[in-house]
């Protein structure tokens, strides 16, 4: 089992919709066992996916509080559940401030996870470097990177690695290592975004990723309809970038496992 964190603290970057559409593209073209996990207290990844919030009686909060974990996940599709999000968990970072091990409450219950088994698991972390995340991060094999192609996102980057190398010193996941950044909100045609991929290259190599999601409109209105992109629009940029981005993020994990 793979375990992926799609964080970046900047929001507005598209990891939303990167998470869902990457999960659903495992499962749906690659034949992946795949579990979805928002960390978000906003819950959008819950909501884009067709399930209210509000209405979730049990969230990924009841699992960092011991729930058992399979009685929380629900199902979406064949091959893709969910353990979804709802209003409960804006209160974890004050909640679990004093627990034991507080880095470790999204690790154990994964660990323990034999049946289902998952081929992948997807985390949508929210849009900050706390407790949440920091969960997502001890319990993740990976990072995957969303970067908008704009010049802010360049410095965020800086505290994103700053965490990474704390976590690591720390000992809570040392083999915790980035996947991938991938450049979202993409067009060719604007100097910026052409200059914001370049900048990345020096730093970043071969793990900046060749596929970039072009800015595409079906991308921002496939959430509303609760589906993922594939489903909303097969035919539109946007699938075809998310299909490309999952495949090249396979040959990655095969290249890195065959080193």
């Amino acid at each position: 089992m793979i375990v992926i964190s799609v964080a970046n603290q900047k929001g507005g970057v598209a990891k939303t919709t990167s998470a869902h559409n990457i999960a659903a593209a495992l499962a749906r073209f690659n034949d992946k066992r795949t579990l979805l996990i928002d960390m978000d207290p906003q819950g959008n990844l819950t909501d884009s996916t067709g399930l209210d919030p509000k209405k979730q009686e049990k969230s990924v909060f009841d699992v960092l509080d011991g729930a058992d974990l399979v009685s929380v996940i629900q199902r979406l599709e064949d091959k893709l559940d969910i353990l979804p999000s709802n209003g409960t968990l804006a209160k974890a970072e004050q909640y679990f401030i004093n627990a034991v091990g507080r880095e470790n409450l999204l690790k154990r219950p994964l660990k323990k996870l034999s049946d289902p088994g998952y081929d992948f698991v997807i985390i949508d972390c929210p849009p900050s470097l706390g407790l949440l995340t920091l969960n997502a991060f001890v319990a993740s094999n990976y990072l995957l990177v969303p970067v908008q192609a704009e010049y802010h996102a360049l410095a965020g980057l800086q505290q994103l690695q700053e965490t990474l190398a704390k976590i690591k010193m720390a000992d809570l996941n040392h083999s915790l290592d980035v996947l991938g950044l991938f450049v979202t909100l993409y067009d060719g045609r604007r100097k910026l975004n052409v200059g914001v991929d370049e900048a990345l290259r020096p730093e970043w190599g071969d793990r900046l990723m060749v596929t970039k999601i072009r800015d595409n409109v079906a991308l921002a209105e496939a959430p509303s309809h609760s589906q993922d992109i594939f489903t909303y629009k097969k035919n539109s940029k946007g699938s075809s970038d998310y299909q490309a981005l999952t495949e090249e993020v396979l040959n990655v994990l095969q290249r890195r496992a065959a080193a």
